[in-house]
Protein backbone atom coordinates (compact mmCIF):
# COMPACT_ATOMS: atom_id res chain seq x y z
CA UNK A 1 0.00 0.00 0.00
CA UNK A 2 1.40 3.36 -0.92
CA UNK A 3 2.36 6.36 1.81
CA UNK A 4 -0.71 8.10 3.01
CA UNK A 5 0.17 11.44 4.18
CA UNK A 6 -1.55 12.35 7.31
CA UNK A 7 -4.15 14.73 6.77
CA UNK A 8 -6.70 17.74 7.74
CA UNK A 9 -10.08 18.50 6.64
CA UNK A 10 -10.64 21.83 6.79
CA UNK A 11 -14.30 23.18 6.74
CA UNK A 12 -16.10 26.79 4.85
CA UNK A 13 -16.36 28.26 8.15
CA UNK A 14 -12.61 27.95 8.73
CA UNK A 15 -11.63 30.01 4.97
CA UNK A 16 -14.67 32.00 6.06
CA UNK A 17 -12.78 33.11 9.32
CA UNK A 18 -8.94 33.21 7.31
CA UNK A 19 -10.44 35.43 4.80
CA UNK A 20 -11.77 37.53 7.65
CA UNK A 21 -8.37 37.82 9.34
CA UNK A 22 -6.46 38.66 6.50
CA UNK A 23 -9.28 41.63 5.60
CA UNK A 24 -8.70 42.68 8.87
CA UNK A 25 -4.92 42.71 8.59
CA UNK A 26 -4.98 44.57 4.94
CA UNK A 27 -7.24 46.74 6.94
CA UNK A 28 -5.17 47.84 9.46
CA UNK A 29 -2.07 48.68 7.28
CA UNK A 30 -4.66 51.17 4.87
CA UNK A 31 -3.74 48.50 1.90
CA UNK A 32 -6.29 48.24 0.55
CA UNK A 33 -6.00 46.69 -3.40
CA UNK A 34 -7.07 47.91 -6.78
CA UNK A 35 -6.86 44.38 -7.92
CA UNK A 36 -6.37 40.90 -6.27
CA UNK A 37 -4.36 38.28 -8.05
CA UNK A 38 -5.15 34.72 -7.34
CA UNK A 39 -3.55 31.85 -7.93
CA UNK A 40 -5.16 29.12 -9.87
CA UNK A 41 -6.62 26.82 -8.94
CA UNK A 42 -6.43 26.76 -4.81
CA UNK A 43 -5.92 30.68 -4.85
CA UNK A 44 -9.38 31.17 -6.55
CA UNK A 45 -11.69 30.72 -3.62
CA UNK A 46 -9.78 32.84 -0.70
CA UNK A 47 -9.37 35.67 -3.18
CA UNK A 48 -12.78 35.88 -4.07
CA UNK A 49 -13.70 35.55 -0.39
CA UNK A 50 -11.04 38.65 -0.17
CA UNK A 51 -12.80 40.49 -2.73
CA UNK A 52 -16.14 40.36 -1.45
CA UNK A 53 -14.45 41.71 2.03
CA UNK A 54 -11.98 44.15 0.59
CA UNK A 55 -14.60 45.64 -1.98
CA UNK A 56 -12.17 45.01 -4.55
CA UNK A 57 -14.00 44.89 -8.12
CA UNK A 58 -11.36 43.61 -9.95
CA UNK A 59 -9.77 40.13 -10.10
CA UNK A 60 -6.89 38.65 -12.22
CA UNK A 61 -5.76 35.17 -12.32
CA UNK A 62 -2.23 33.53 -12.79
CA UNK A 63 -1.64 30.02 -13.34
CA UNK A 64 1.92 28.07 -11.89
CA UNK A 65 1.97 24.57 -11.10
CA UNK A 66 3.70 22.22 -8.48
CA UNK A 67 1.72 19.54 -6.76
CA UNK A 68 0.64 17.39 -8.97
CA UNK A 69 -1.87 14.87 -7.06
CA UNK A 70 -2.58 15.42 -3.25
CA UNK A 71 0.60 15.14 -1.48
CA UNK A 72 2.79 14.30 -4.58
CA UNK A 73 4.82 17.24 -5.28
CA UNK A 74 5.36 17.42 -9.40
CA UNK A 75 8.87 19.46 -8.86
CA UNK A 76 10.11 22.54 -8.96
CA UNK A 77 7.16 24.99 -9.01
CA UNK A 78 6.65 26.92 -12.79
CA UNK A 79 4.50 29.47 -14.21
CA UNK A 80 2.37 27.71 -16.69
CA UNK A 81 -0.40 30.78 -17.71
CA UNK A 82 0.70 34.37 -17.40
CA UNK A 83 -0.86 37.32 -15.85
CA UNK A 84 -5.04 37.38 -17.26
CA UNK A 85 -5.07 41.07 -17.42
CA UNK A 86 -2.86 43.97 -17.10
CA UNK A 87 -1.67 45.11 -13.39
CA UNK A 88 1.12 47.78 -14.08
CA UNK A 89 0.30 51.10 -11.95
CA UNK A 90 -2.17 48.86 -9.38
CA UNK A 91 -1.70 47.70 -5.80
CA UNK A 92 -1.93 44.27 -6.48
CA UNK A 93 -2.44 41.39 -3.48
CA UNK A 94 -1.37 38.23 -4.56
CA UNK A 95 -3.55 35.45 -3.09
CA UNK A 96 -3.28 31.63 -2.54
CA UNK A 97 -5.08 29.35 -0.60
CA UNK A 98 -1.55 27.59 1.40
CA UNK A 99 1.97 28.37 1.31
CA UNK A 100 3.72 25.13 2.13
CA UNK A 101 7.19 25.06 -0.16
CA UNK A 102 6.11 28.42 -0.62
CA UNK A 103 7.55 28.24 -4.41
CA UNK A 104 4.37 29.01 -6.47
CA UNK A 105 3.45 32.78 -4.46
CA UNK A 106 6.91 33.88 -5.09
CA UNK A 107 6.77 33.43 -8.45
CA UNK A 108 3.80 34.89 -8.70
CA UNK A 109 4.44 37.63 -6.22
CA UNK A 110 7.58 38.05 -8.76
CA UNK A 111 5.46 38.00 -11.57
CA UNK A 112 3.03 40.35 -10.83
CA UNK A 113 6.10 42.71 -10.04
CA UNK A 114 7.79 42.61 -13.19
CA UNK A 115 4.60 43.17 -14.64
CA UNK A 116 4.47 46.88 -13.45
CA UNK A 117 2.54 46.64 -10.51
CA UNK A 118 2.88 49.73 -8.07
CA UNK A 119 2.54 47.92 -4.66
CA UNK A 120 2.95 43.62 -4.06
CA UNK A 121 1.50 42.52 -1.55
CA UNK A 122 1.06 38.56 -0.59
CA UNK A 123 -1.63 36.44 1.30
CA UNK A 124 -2.24 32.80 1.94
CA UNK A 125 -4.84 31.26 4.16
CA UNK A 126 -2.76 28.72 5.38
CA UNK A 127 1.11 29.64 5.74
CA UNK A 128 3.16 26.22 7.12
CA UNK A 129 6.10 27.32 8.73
CA UNK A 130 8.34 25.03 6.19
CA UNK A 131 7.69 27.74 3.76
CA UNK A 132 10.62 29.53 1.86
CA UNK A 133 8.48 32.50 1.62
CA UNK A 134 6.31 34.22 4.12
CA UNK A 135 3.50 35.94 2.81
CA UNK A 136 2.16 39.52 3.86
CA UNK A 137 -0.94 38.33 5.48
CA UNK A 138 -1.56 34.80 7.00
CA UNK A 139 -4.99 33.67 8.15
CA UNK A 140 -3.51 30.94 10.26
CA UNK A 141 -0.11 29.36 10.89
CA UNK A 142 0.85 25.68 10.82
CA UNK A 143 4.08 24.94 12.73
CA UNK A 144 7.03 23.24 10.48
CA UNK A 145 6.60 20.31 12.89
CA UNK A 146 2.75 19.68 12.57
CA UNK A 147 2.49 18.99 8.58
CA UNK A 148 -0.66 17.78 7.21
CA UNK A 149 -1.59 17.34 3.66
CA UNK A 150 -4.52 19.99 3.82
CA UNK A 151 -7.81 19.30 2.11
CA UNK A 152 -9.59 22.14 1.31
CA UNK A 153 -13.39 22.52 0.59
CA UNK A 154 -12.58 23.66 -2.94
CA UNK A 155 -10.11 20.80 -3.61
CA UNK A 156 -12.12 17.99 -1.71
CA UNK A 157 -13.52 15.54 -4.44
CA UNK A 158 -10.45 16.05 -5.75
CA UNK A 159 -7.85 14.51 -2.92
CA UNK A 160 -10.39 12.11 -1.39
CA UNK A 161 -10.47 10.38 -4.90
CA UNK A 162 -6.78 10.30 -5.08
CA UNK A 163 -6.61 9.45 -1.11
CA UNK A 164 -8.85 6.34 -1.33
CA UNK A 165 -7.48 5.30 -4.98
CA UNK A 166 -4.07 5.00 -2.48
CA UNK A 167 -5.31 3.25 0.14
CA UNK A 168 -7.29 0.74 -1.80
CA UNK A 169 -3.87 -0.58 -3.70
CA UNK A 170 -4.19 -3.78 -1.98
CA UNK A 171 -7.63 -4.61 -3.17
CA UNK A 172 -9.71 -3.31 -0.31
CA UNK A 173 -13.47 -2.49 -0.26
CA UNK A 174 -14.66 0.69 0.92
CA UNK A 175 -15.37 -0.14 4.46
CA UNK A 176 -11.78 -1.38 4.47
CA UNK A 177 -10.40 1.67 2.79
CA UNK A 178 -12.66 4.23 5.06
CA UNK A 179 -10.65 2.14 7.81
CA UNK A 180 -7.23 2.70 6.82
CA UNK A 181 -7.67 6.49 5.97
CA UNK A 182 -9.16 6.95 9.40
CA UNK A 183 -6.42 5.19 11.16
CA UNK A 184 -3.21 6.36 8.81
CA UNK A 185 -4.66 9.52 7.45
CA UNK A 186 -6.56 11.10 9.99
CA UNK A 187 -9.44 11.55 7.84
CA UNK A 188 -13.28 10.43 9.07
CA UNK A 189 -15.11 10.28 5.40
CA UNK A 190 -18.46 9.13 5.46
CA UNK A 191 -18.80 5.80 3.20
CA UNK A 192 -21.16 7.08 0.59
CA UNK A 193 -17.80 9.87 -0.34
CA UNK A 194 -14.97 6.85 -0.18
CA UNK A 195 -18.02 4.50 -2.36
CA UNK A 196 -18.54 7.80 -4.75
CA UNK A 197 -14.66 7.96 -5.00
CA UNK A 198 -14.70 4.76 -6.66
CA UNK A 199 -17.02 5.03 -9.58
CA UNK A 200 -15.30 5.36 -12.66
Amino acid sequence: MADLPKCRRTSWAEADSWAETIAQAVRARGHVPETIVALTRGGWVPGRLLADRLGVKRMVSIRLQHWGVTAQPSGKAELTEGLSGPVRGQSVLVVDDITDTGESLALATNAVREAGASRVESAACLHIGHSKFLPDYIGEEIPRDAWVWVVFPWNYWEDVRHLVHQAMAGGLDADQVRAVLRERSGLDLPLDHVARSLEP
